[in-house]
């Protein structure tokens, strides 16, 4: 019993040792892990559901106002301005449970690597640049009805088995992305598209480049992205060669005035796929008022214009928000898009609707960060 006694006498030592260590400066290394998440869910009806013309009033998987998730990060100080940082996010459906993104456990972020004065260096499943170039000018962020509905891959712009970097220097951004393999899920979706890479004797096979460059004061902005992904045998969205190519330059802008923000962009695509090939331009235009220090009323235009084509589409929406608490709010929005010849782009993201049919959508739903 002494024995045993003396050892945990020992242990209590070592922890309290480590604990000191851990608030002070130069000789021991400070080091934590941070649980986060959000929760958000709604419900939403939408009608022209189908080609019949039916409506649907349902409880959407992807998101409300934002995409549900489950993180951990964790950062431990190197010395010298050095830190190692890790980053492992799990998204999910909050009406069923089920995992997001090709139903990989870390599907939204599964990253390591170093940050200092000169940038952040990381390694592994990240965001690319082509995330952070609207995250400023795009109002609306990854809601329901969003220019997520107008181009999926916008929430979804992360890259696997990618090198990333990224950093800022007084107002100036730079950064950027190199993928060995952009996409190592089977599972269908805009967020799992099956092109693995890393394929011995075809260097271009699935990889994907992201460059950005931004300026930013906090008042105002103006972002400027590139974004190119090869495909290879088996890749969905015929990219189904490393000849084929999906490449995005996206152009945005944000400026605050008093209480005012607006926010718009543009993002320009060229597809060159077996199915052949495809170049169109999404146009965005939003703006937010701060009605009361809890209530934010915000709206978005959007057009996606096919070259060459009449399927062409149109997006408005508006959205209340209401603050009850920092980490909590309740939100409502109703939208509408108008698709113009056999264009099928549904009002929520995700969604369906009949071809060529104006879609008219209203939602209510709770968000809460923890």
């Amino acid at each position: 019993m002494r024995k045993i006694n003396a050892t945990r006498k020992l242990t209590a030592l070592a922890l309290l040792g480590a604990c000191a260590c851990s608030v002070t400066t130069g000789a021991c290394a400070q080091s934590g892990v941070t649980l986060y998440g959000v929760l958000d869910s709604s419900v939403a009806y939408t009608s022209n559901a189908n080609a019949a013309g039916d409506s649907v009033t349902k409880m959407p998987t992807l998101t409300g106002s934002l995409p549900s998730r489950l993180g951990f990060k964790g950062v431990e100080d190197l010395g010298g301005g050095l830190q190692a940082i890790f980053a492992l996010e799990s998204g999910f459906g909050v009406d069923t449970g089920i995992a997001g993104q090709g139903g990989r456990l870390f599907g939204r972020q599964s990253y390591v690597g170093l940050k200092g004065r000169y940038g952040t260096l990381t390694l592994g499943r990240q965001m690319n640049m082509s995330f952070w170039a609207t995250q400023k000018s795009d109002i609306m962020g990854p809601a329901l009805f969003s220019i997520s509905s107008l181009d999926l891959y916008l929430p979804n712009a992360r890259s696997d088995n990618a090198i990333g970097y990224l950093g800022t220097f007084s107002d100036v951004t730079v950064g950027a992305t190199y993928s060995l393999g952009r996409d190592a899920s089977a599972a269908g979706g805009p967020a799992a598209t099956g092109c693995a890479g890393e394929v011995a004797g075809n260097a271009k096979a699935c990889r994907q480049i992201t460059a950005l460059l931004g300026y930013d004061t906090g008042r105002y902005g103006a972002t400027a992205s590139y974004d190119i992904m090869y495909g290879n045998a088996g890749a969905a969205n015929g990219l189904t060669s490393s000849r084929n190519f999906d490449r995005r330059v996206i152009a945005s802008a944000y400026a605050m005035v008093d209480k005012l923000k607006i926010g718009g962009g543009i993002i320009d695509r060229s597809i060159r796929a077996a199915t052949g090939p495809v170049d169109s331009q999404l146009l965005y235009f939003g703006a937010a008022y701060r009605l009361a220090p809890a209530l934010v009323l915000d709206g978005q235009l959007a057009r996606l214009a096919v070259k060459d084509s009449p399927n062409d589409a149109t997006l408005a929406t508006v959205r209340l928000t209401y603050h009850l608490s920092k980490r909590t709010a309740i939100y409502s929005a109703i939208g509408r898009m108008d698709n113009s010849g056999a264009a099928a782009v549904a009002l929520d993201a995700g969604g369906t609707v009949g071809a060529g049919r104006t879609q008219n959508g209203v939602m209510a739903g709770v968000r809460h960060f923890f």
